[in-house]
């Protein structure tokens, strides 16, 4: 069973969001996430009609390896850049149960 969080940042500015996120991957943040024991994806997105927002999937094989990585001190440089571009989060959270049973059917592969 693994997990997904799915942020969304919200800036008050076109642009912020997008800066944010570009950050994390330019000061290698981002890529040190992906390198963590557990972590499955984390992959910035950004929706086409709202340019104010990024959307992070981020996905774990577990909740100890997300409450591993939520203690770690990157979370202090997350917080510090999230500060920094004023941005706002909504938070979906979801578990995954790894099977997808009678959906096969309607995925082209």
């Amino acid at each position: 069973m693994s997990i997904t969080i799915n942020i969304y940042y919200t800036g008050n500015e076109v642009g912020d969001a997008v800066a944010f996120a570009e950050e994390m991957e330019q000061r290698g943040i981002a890529d040190r996430i992906r390198a963590e024991e557990g972590n499955l994806q984390y992959e910035y997105f950004t929706p086409l009609y709202d340019e104010k927002t990024v959307l992070l999937i981020d996905s774990w094989k577990n909740q100890e390896a997300l409450d591993i990585h939520h203690s770690s001190p990157m979370m202090a440089e997350i917080a510090e850049l999230r500060e920094k571009y004023d941005l706002h989060m909504r938070v979906e959270k979801y578990i995954n149960d790894d099977s997808l049973n009678n959906d096969e059917q309607f995925i082209r592969r």
